[in-house]
């Protein structure tokens, strides 16, 4: 994965996955939810999401949820996962308000 914990810019897909899993779901859960979030914009496949959620788990960004010994395996994000979120959101907004300044000029 492509994100830049230090400058903290998240790849998109990274960051619909981390705001996935602020309620407990499985793989096939959270990629309806991206596809719904973003009408359809994004659409992950398998191997891409099930990738980018060990990533994701490595960091400490998220954490299995509830009983993982079943075939659908739940995931649930982190207060790390959540810090990062939230930077996330910071970053997005300054960059929105950087370009509203510029195109006012």
């Amino acid at each position: 994965m492509r994100d830049n914990i230090k400058g903290g810019a998240l790849t998109e897909v990274t960051f619909f996955i981390l705001l996935s899993l602020y309620q407990p779901k499985h793989g096939y859960a959270i990629m309806q939810f991206i596809e719904e979030k973003t009408n359809g914009r994004l659409t992950l496949g398998a191997g891409t999401l099930y990738g980018a959620l060990t990533s994701l788990e490595e960091k400490g960004w998220i954490t299995p949820h509830g009983n993982t010994d079943g075939r659908k395996k739940e995931y649930i994000i982190t207060s790390s996962g959540k810090d990062v979120c939230k930077k996330e959101i910071l970053r997005l907004k300054e960059l929105v308000g950087v370009a509203e300044k510029i195109m006012e000029e």
